[in-house]
């Protein structure tokens, strides 16, 4: 060990490494939500529907889903530097692209482009892994999570002074100026891990994934402009269903799976990944459509006509509520057990809904939903990491706690697609969506919770897990929020 930890400081300066890792994260994690409320801005610039922008999201998720086990791979195998450095140069891309873009389709390549950078997560916990001390991993990937989390955050709040001061394509020009930096330094002071995982890349099951997602997110948004019996939409579904059998089966032959089915018929692990789709749904929909919702002008008989600023603020308290849960989830998991603080939070998040669908007349109503949906989901997601991590063994921490954040991000390509195709299914003369769209399609998210929580019911308990797997928990891993890390070993 004593000579592990000589060779690894001998090799680079971690502050230095970790700064460079800090830099590329944050730039990704504020294009993951930058975006969010300036939606409504990008439709009218762009001369695109409601239902069309919300691609500007769902590619997004649906690429960095597709593309972070396969990148986290091909680093164990290739080199973690050298990807990390592609990530960011396929991040910089994504973001001139987008900010020169003339039309929506083509900003919707640009953040399919973005969401390559997904695969710089894994890879930057691995760095962190193989090049920091022992005793410093723990708090470097904690920290990592973290400014992952508070990033994504801090952009909705960042949106409206960016765009008021100067306009929607700077959302993506100043990310691009830190993602240069990011990819320069990451070049000239991040060393190349001498450690090499064997193995392959499973394309087929890629593939396959990529191809039922796809023909199912086209069929839920595109289903009330084609009608919900039109031989388009019949035809994408049915195509979907025969492309996931086909996936399933691909997934259990594959000698590296993408997703470990073998994995997944753990009670602890699929109850686990059930609940963070459903988890997923919920939320992503509901970041995708309050800042339209509340940015509506009040002459529509609801909404508030909030500004991107504004209407950011709205979703402040989320970010500032999760953040501050995620500081006590331990302390809370450790006294109530991480299966009652999953079921606690899934039924706050139900509340939270509940409240938008309902009750969303005052802003005052809107700020206490977005405050309770942060508690909801910090809760959740916290306990949900320790959780994954007790049910598998050692060995396998990895690979299950990617695995559960990426059916997340699929849950959340899903919930913005459903939620797209029950707001913009009624539409007002003017154009607008009607309030029922908004009222059911939060009701509909609502229910989607509540059939988390009672999924939760089935998880068994953190002290049965850890019997059950024959090992201690990672540290590091219990500290990641929904982190991704794919392919890691035992230390």
């Amino acid at each position: 060990m004593a000579a592990a930890v000589a060779g690894r400081n001998s090799r680079g300066h971690p502050p230095v490494t970790f700064a460079v890792l800090a830099m590329g994260v944050g730039a990704f994690a504020l294009l993951q939500s930058l975006v969010i409320p300036v939606l409504t801005t990008v439709q009218h610039e762009l001369h695109t529907t409601q239902g069309t922008v919300t691609w500007v999201l769902t590619a997004y998720l649906l690429s960095a889903s597709i593309m972070t086990p396969i990148l986290g791979r091909i680093g164990d195998m290739t080199g973690k530097k050298r990807v990390f450095v592609a990530t960011l140069v396929a991040l910089a891309v994504g973001s001139l692209l987008a900010a020169v873009a003339p039309s929506i389709g083509v900003m919707i390549v640009a953040r399919v482009i973005q969401g390559f950078a997904g695969g710089m997560l894994p890879v930057a916990f691995g760095i962190i892994r193989d090049e920091f001390p022992a005793e410093k991993v723990a708090g470097a990937v904690g920290v990592i999570a973290s400014l992952a989390a508070v990033g994504a955050g801090l952009g909705i709040v960042l949106a409206g002074p960016i765009v008021e001061a100067l306009n929607y394509h700077w959302l993506f020009w100043l990310p691009l100026i830190l993602t240069i930096i990011a990819a320069v330094t990451a070049i000239l002071f991040v060393p190349e891990s001498a450690k090499r995982s064997p193995g392959r890349i499973s394309w087929l099951p890629a593939l396959l994934l990529s191809g039922w997602l796809t023909a199912l997110l086209i069929a839920l948004s595109e289903a009330p402009s084609w009608g919900w019996r039109s031989s388009s939409v019949l035809g994408l579904l049915a195509a979907a269903v025969v492309l996931a059998a086909g996936w399933v089966l691909a997934e259990l032959r594959a000698t590296t799976p993408l997703i470990d089915m073998k994995m997944m018929r753990r009670t602890a692990v699929w109850t686990n990944n059930l609940t963070a789709l459903l988890i997923g749904v919920g939320m992503y929909a509901t970041f995708a459509f309050l800042p339209e919702f509340v940015q509506t002008p009040t002459a529509a008989g609801y909404g508030f006509g909030a500004s991107i600023t504004k209407s950011g603020l709205m979703l402040l308290p989320a970010a500032v509520t999760m953040f501050i849960v995620g500081l006590f989830a331990g302390r809370l998991a450790r006294r109530l057990g991480g299966k009652a603080l999953v079921i606690a939070g899934c039924l706050v998040g139900c509340g939270s809904m509940s409240m938008l669908a309902f009750a969303h007349h005052h802003q005052w109503q809107i700020y206490v939903a977005t405050g309770l949906m942060g508690i909801g989901f910090g809760l959740a997601f916290s306990a949900m990491s320790a959780l994954i991590v007790a049910a598998v063994p050692p060995s396998q921490t990895g690979v299950a706690s990617g695995m559960n954040a990426n059916i997340r991000t699929i849950g959340g390509s899903i919930g913005a697609a459903v939620m797209a195709s029950i707001v913009t299914s009624q539409l007002e003369p003017s154009g607008l969506p009607r309030e029922a769209g908004y009222t059911t399609g939060f009701a509909v998210m609502a229910g989607g919770l509540l059939l988390a929580a009672l999924a939760g019911l089935l998880m068994p308990s953190a002290r049965r897990l850890r019997g059950a797997a024959g090992g201690p928990e990672h540290a590091e891993m219990a500290m990641i929020a929904g982190g991704t890390v794919v392919g890691d070993e035992s230390e």
